[in-house]
């Protein structure tokens, strides 16, 4: 058997050694023992996971609006645009509906709030308030017209994603209709500005292992974890819910497009430890559009689908809310109809639309649901307030997962997707070129 020379060991090891993979695996490890150790110092970190998280919403709105004009002005239709965001949108709503509907059914069968027997009385709303530092989630036609900026500038400015979208269709339909002979330098701008923050991206990914470390050691330090065992029921549920609908997810990319979700994981694993470590799915994003691509994704599908999931399709956030409303209600003794759980259902179905970006968008959304049913104390959304940021980790994978999928199965229907890509890409071996 032959044996690997000095050299190929050197290699290997350098290989390994530079692996996002494993950086963020061990930041993650020490990040913890750090929390647990020295809570008071891990809980002073969370300026590292913060500054990254920051250098990231940096680059995605410049590196959005040029990945959806390339792809609006070298596709060259328009109708093939305005199906995307059609087939996407019908999709987000179906299937978050169906992580709503998940979430009741198991809150019901598990039932995790019995036991608790809490006094409405002695609840205390003002934490919450604190929490969402009097913020408020728009109604409908709030929400539209939140979608069309006062100021392009100012969309880019505040890291507005569906504005900036916006702007990047129009901008890139006017391309289209100016045609590749009368506006070829603009394209090349905006082609050649989206490879530069691309290298961008990398530059700050190399932070990431860093990132991580800060964020858990914050995260253990400031909460320790005894919240595990007070809320040891509903984060049970809740993670198994999770389990149970990113299988149905998986079904659903094999049967639509014939690809593999345990594939795609392996595919993107640095992306979600990272993810996973910084509480945030949109610390990844650059770097899951660029894989996307890769794996066979028409830049266009994911231009569009991509960024537009991260409002309306938080697949995670819905199987949380529809079980914390359960929570709340069986927690101070209070049993709620089928007619006001089907009440529940459509206020959420509209509630957690949008709420990226808005500060405690998850307990707004409670109250409100609260509030409409009825029958809820108001104060009993604090009793949540030491189990959300446990819920990170599930959130972040399940909505990132579903997004990742959505954009997969869109891009199937649209004939924009090239398997043969995607397993080369799962395999290790992407086309560049695409």
């Amino acid at each position: 058997m032959a044996t690997d020379t000095p050299v190929e060991t050197a290699s290997r090891t350098r290989r390994i050694l530079s692996s996002l993979f494993l950086q963020v695996l061990v930041a993650a490890v020490l990040g913890i023992l750090v929390g647990v150790l020295w809570p008071e110092f891990g809980a002073a970190l969370k300026l590292l996971g913060d500054a990254f998280i920051r250098a990231i919403k940096m680059i995605i709105a410049p590196l959005v609006f040029c990945v959806v004009v390339t792809g609006i002005a070298k596709a060259g239709d328009l109708r093939s645009v305005g199906r995307i965001g059609l087939k996407a949108l019908i999709y987000f709503e179906v299937v978050s509906t169906l992580a709503l509907v998940l979430g009741l059914v198991l809150g019901n069968l598990v039932r995790p709030g019995d036991g608790l027997n809490v006094d409405p009385a002695t609840l205390d709303s003002s934490a919450v308030e604190k929490k969402t530092g009097g913020a408020a989630l728009p109604g409908v036609g709030g929400f539209l017209l939140h979608v069309v900026p006062e100021s392009v500038v100012g969309a880019f400015a505040d890291n507005q994603l569906l504005q900036v979208l916006l702007f990047a269709v129009l901008f890139g339909a006017a391309l289209v209709h100016l045609g590749p002979t009368r506006a070829p330098l603009v394209l090349s701008f905006v082609e050649q500005a989206g490879e530069v923050i691309f290298k961008i991206v990398g530059y700050v990914m190399r932070l990431a292992p860093i990132a991580v470390f800060g964020s858990l050691a914050y995260l253990i330090g400031q909460y320790g974890l005894s919240s595990l065992v007070t809320y040891g029921k509903l984060i049970g549920v809740s993670y198994g819910a999770a389990a149970l609908f990113i299988v149905l997810l998986a079904l659903l990319l094999r049967v639509l497009t014939g690809l593999s979700l345990w594939a795609f994981v392996r595919y993107t694993r640095a992306e979600f430890v990272l993810a996973i470590g910084t509480a945030s799915s949109e610390s990844v994003m650059p770097r899951m559009m660029d894989k996307l691509r890769a794996a066979g994704c028409k830049p266009e599908a994911v231009g569009l689908v991509l960024p537009t999931g991260y409002s309306f399709n938080l697949d995670g956030a819905s199987i949380y809310l529809s079980l914390a409303t359960l929570f709340m209600a069986q927690a101070v003794g209070i049993e709620l109809t089928i007619g006001q759980q089907l009440t529940v259902l459509l206020v959420l179905m509209l509630t957690s639309k949008g709420m990226a970006g808005i500060p405690g968008s998850a307990f707004l959304a409670l109250s409100a649901t609260a509030a409409s049913v009825g029958v809820i104390p108001a104060g009993a959304v604090a009793l949540l307030l030491g189990a959300d940021r446990i819920m990170d980790t599930m959130r972040v994978v399940t909505n990132l997962l579903g997004n990742c999928v959505a954009t997969f199965v869109v891009a199937k229907w649209e004939d924009g997707l090239d398997t043969k890509a995607a397993r080369a890409a799962f395999a290790g071996k992407p086309d560049r070129s695409l």
